[in-house]
């Protein structure tokens, strides 16, 4: 059984997660059209197993992110033979891509500022 401190971890993960799966998402199909499940692959092998997508996050994600014209899909059959849906970035996508990303960076600067080594006067 986790602990409450396990519990909280994944829980706090979850929630950074929540905020910035639509990057993650955007930035991971910029390279090239994707399945769902390497989507999510893709992000779990980039952040270096910090970041797990589970489906119940990803495909409403994906939804929300084609509804919006961020993304379009085909369907297409994946490297396992199986039918599947590959999710590509749109000119619009591209351009909430390089928003996001800008706003992300300078959000990172700010706090890595704050959290930085002290200064003399710290």
């Amino acid at each position: 059984m986790p602990t409450r401190d396990a519990n909280r971890d994944r829980d706090e993960r979850a929630a950074l997660l929540q905020g910035t799966l639509d990057l993650l998402i955007l930035r991971t199909v910029a390279f090239r059209p994707t399945h769902g499940q390497g989507i999510a692959r893709a992000i779990q092998q980039r952040s270096e197993e910090a970041l797990l997508v589970d489906h119940g996050s990803l495909y409403p994600a994906l939804q929300r992110l084609e509804a919006k014209g961020l993304v379009r899909a085909e369907w297409g059959v994946s490297e396992n033979n199986r039918k599947a849906r590959y999710y590509e970035l749109t000119a619009a996508g591209r351009k909430q891509l390089a928003r996001e990303t800008s706003q992300w960076l300078s959000l990172v600067r700010a706090v890595s500022l704050i959290l930085g080594p002290e200064t003399a006067e710290g």
